[in-house]
């Protein structure tokens, strides 16, 4: 009877392994290294999925880190290409300079996205930025074209910093730049709220709290003044861009941002997400990864 009992146990000890296993909230095997910006500034970079995939570049938004990723860093639908992501300057594991010109000037951060690409190898990769990450692809356009990429993605994407498409927010944008940390460490938790319309689980929100958190004060003082190149960059870009914006976005004025983005490129496509606020990627992640695949994959069939 016991030898019965242990080997029905040890049996149902491997099917439940086999099954966590395969368990699409089982964190996906990643890689990390660091790359290194002409300037100095060391960057994270992680990477999963197939590593002979077409390449995906994830770039977060202000105050986040790879970890907004997780979605679909561990989507069983996305593990087919090849998934890099990078902590951009002043956040997450990334170097934190506290020269306010390490974030004011644009091309420093077109120069970090290029610095990836080029370090990780990444032949034409899709580049899918989110918010702070819109204005990367921009200016990553603008200075260096778009002849190594294979298209992009803006999600709830910065345009232009513009009242017209920028909700104001100026107590939270204020108290940001508070020296008292209580001030500060509230306005980072209600900056974070204004991300989403649908609010993730506690253990996603209480994370990504603390990734916030991380991110470097000076960056935050002297990123709103960013500058800006939507016109020679997104306005010029010829391969395929796909804009995805949560029709609930309290950040960035989607339809507003949705409108000027054509204004400047007239071939953008764009899907806007009814039931998502900022982060549609984080609140809709099963729509909006098989929107990204679906897309790269009729890029790639041609």
């Amino acid at each position: 009877m016991f030898k019965f009992m242990s080997s029905r146990a040890l049996c149902a000890l491997v099917i439940i392994g086999a099954v966590f296993a395969v368990s699409p909230a089982a964190p996906a095997e990643t890689k990390s290294y660091t790359v290194v910006a002409p300037d100095g500034v060391k960057l994270a970079v992680q990477e999963a999925g197939n590593p002979n995939g077409a390449p995906i570049v994830f770039i977060h938004g202000l105050l986040g880190s790879h970890l907004n990723w997780d979605a679909q860093i561990n989507s069983p639908q996305l593990q087919k290409y090849r998934l890099i992501t990078y902590d951009m300057r002043g956040h997450g594991l990334s170097g934190k300079p506290a020269d306010a010109a390490a974030y004011t000037g644009g091309q420093r951060w077109a120069d970090d996205l290029a610095s990836v690409i080029t370090s990780s190898h990444a032949r034409k990769p899709a580049l899918v930025g989110w918010s702070l990450g819109g204005v990367v692809i921009s200016n990553y356009l603008a200075k260096f074209g778009d002849s190594h990429i294979s298209s992009a993605v803006y999600v709830d994407g910065v345009i232009e910093l513009k009242p017209e498409l920028i909700p104001a927010h100026p107590e939270v944008y204020r108290d940001l730049n508070s020296p008292d940390l209580r001030t500060h460490l509230d306005a980072v938790r209600d900056f974070l709220g204004l991300c989403f319309y649908t609010k993730p689980d506690v253990t996603t929100f209480e994370r990504l709290l603390a990734n916030a958190s991380l991110a470097s004060w000076d960056m935050q003082r002297a990123v709103m003044s960013i500058s800006v190149d939507a016109a020679r960059g997104l306005g010029k870009a010829h391969v395929p861009v796909l804009l995805i914006y949560g029709e609930r976005d309290a950040l960035v004025q989607a339809k507003p941002a949705i409108a000027r983005a054509v204004q400047l490129n007239p071939k953008v496509q764009s899907k806007l997400y009814a039931d998502s606020g900022h982060a549609p990627f984080v609140e809709e992640p099963e729509r909006f990864n098989r929107d990204l695949s679906a897309f790269i994959d009729k890029i790639q069939a041609r």
